[in-house]
This record gives C-alpha cells, structure tokens and sequence, in this order.
C-alpha cells in the first residue's frame, strides 16, 4: 500500500522551505515537492539586502541553499519532482507527480508565482535568443550593449539596476505615465546615469525576429500615438508574476487573477468554506506584499496550521 505522509509541501522558496524547517522540526517529516523552479524566484536573485539577519547581505541563491540544508537538517525530504493531477476531495489528498503517487493527510502550498510576459508573437520568437526575465541569469550576455526593461514597479526597477552593471545603457520602459514603484527604488534609477526612462511607452514589437536575435523593439506613445524604433540588443520584462495556482481551480478558491483564496492568512476556502488539511502560503497567494520574509512568515503559519490540524485528528 501506498505511505500516507503527514505533511507534503509544493515548493521550496522562501515560504516552502520555511515550512519544511518547522514542520520537520515538528517530527513531521515533510515532503518537499521542489517543482519546475526549485528554490523560487530567490535562487535567480543576486543580492537580497532585506532578509532580517544579514547586515551586508546575503545572495538569493546561497539563502536558499542556507533553507535547504536547514530543513534537511531537521528531517525533511527534498524532491526534484512537480505535480501533474491532484484530488482534494477526500483525505488523505492524492497527488500524481512526475515521479509517482503521493498520499498526505496536510498539503501546504508554496508553488509561487512566475514570470509574466508580453504576449507578443515576437517576444516568444526570441526568448533566449536575447529576450529574458531574469537578469541575474542573462544579464553577463549583454556586457557593452544596450538593452532595455519594460515595468514599473521594484521589480523592473531592480532588473535595471543590476543590468547596468553589464550594459551601457538601460532604457526602461512603462505604458503608464507614473511609476508603481517604491520611492527609494525609483530613485536609485532616475540617479543612475546608465538609465533612461521612457513612460507612456508601449512594445509593439520587438525586432530580430528573422535573424534570430534581438535587434530592437518598435514603440508607441500612448498619448500622441507616435511609433519610434529602438535599437537594443536585449529586453528584460519586469511586469509582474504568474500565481501557480491553474492546477488547484474547481478544488479550492482562487481569485480573479488566480491567485489562492485564504482566511486565516492559511487557511485554504472552497466555495468560501475552509478546506480542512489544506494551507497556502508565499506569492501564491500573497498578492500584496511579496517579499522574502512576508513569505518565509506565512510557511511557517502553514506549517503551524498543519501541525494543528493532524493534532486534532488525532495524528
């Protein structure tokens, strides 16, 4: 017969391995279901200057690794594997991932959210042949070049401050007239004298398509309509993240945008009543805050709730 687990996790950011930590450390022994991007959006960050406890800083990739080493540490299991089809409908919940079948009395989801692209045929032609969005993985590239960003808030922000540190120029791009982002980050980039901001600007599409590498994007202006071309030879999106939340639809609530529905700040709702065993946490349900540590904060309540939950039922 098939081992019924205690708790399973879905992902290992920052909120995932947080409630690997506590849940191990709960003698739960948890399985981690590392997913198609193992260690979140953090392990294609460069320097995180944020997270409590590290004065100078701490690079994403090594945080990561810090999380992971400590959950295992404790009792957890890490799992190069993601989730194909999933049944909540009874407990123990059942899960077919890429590597087998998996029963668990608790689920604790930190599947997160992912990168959001344009929808240009001409984007998707090029990605990886001089469109990206990550920085951190493509900036090195484009060293003596000049590439542009399209966004408007921190995360924008944060991938031209980094890529000035390859290109000789960043254009950023943005369709409103007004940036969303926060007031120190905005004003690190109008400081920088490798950036140029561009708002009120649209990509209509990007260039290079036939020689299979970015050659520059065409561009309107939203308030006059004027279409202009520049030259780049790179463009990073910055326009936000995708909740990986598809595969939960019908099964548990998810909002407009597709993001978990919680109460409780855990607690998973179907149909607006709690689905019993079943947790959310980190930027998959987390449309507001979106930090490291806002993350790591709600894995733990998952993993609290979690051990709770099996408590009462008596586990």
């Amino acid at each position: 017969m098939t081992e019924i687990r205690s708790t399973v996790i879905l992902g290992s950011g920052c909120a995932g391995l947080t409630a690997a930590i506590y849940s191990a450390r709960a003698g739960l022994n948890p399985l981690v279901l590392e997913g198609h991007e193992p260690g979140g959006q953090l392990s294609i960050t460069t320097l995180v200057e944020n997270f409590p406890g590290w004065p100078d800083g701490i690079q994403g990739p090594e945080l990561i690794d810090n999380m992971k080493r400590q959950a295992v540490r404790f009792g957890a299991t890490l799992e190069l594997a993601h989730l194909n089809k999933i049944d909540l409908s009874g407990n123990p919940f059942r899960l077919e991932t890429s590597t087998g079948e998996i029963l668990t009395r608790t689920l604790i989801v930190a599947s997160g959210a992912s990168a959001r692209w344009l929808g240009l045929e001409s984007e998707q032609a090029l990605i990886g042949h001089g469109v990206s969005s990550c920085a951190t993985c493509d900036g090195f590239f484009f060293k003596g070049r000049e590439i542009a960003v399209v966004g408007g808030g921190d995360s924008a922000m944060e991938e031209a401050l980094f890529l000035t540190r390859f290109a000789t120029k960043v254009t950023l791009l943005h369709r409103r007239a007004s940036f969303r982002a926060s007031k120190i980050m905005l004003e690190r980039v109008m400081a920088h004298p490798k950036i140029v901001l561009r708002a009120n600007t649209v990509i209509e599409e990007v260039l290079g398509v036939e020689e299979k590498e970015v050659k520059g994007v065409r561009l309107r202006d939203v308030t006059t309509g004027e279409v202009t071309t520049l030259a780049i030879d790179g463009l990073f999106l910055g326009i936000g993240h995708e909740p990986n939340a598809k595969m939960f639809g019908g099964q548990i609530d998810l909002d407009d945008d597709g993001y978990i529905r919680t109460t409780g700040n855990v607690l998973t709702t179907r149909n607006g009543v709690v689905v019993p065993g079943v947790f959310a946490c980190g930027d998959v349900q987390d449309r507001r805050y979106r930090q490291a540590i806002t993350a790591a904060g709600s894995g733990c309540m998952a993993a609290l709730e979690a051990e709770k939950f099996l408590e009462e039922q008596g586990h």
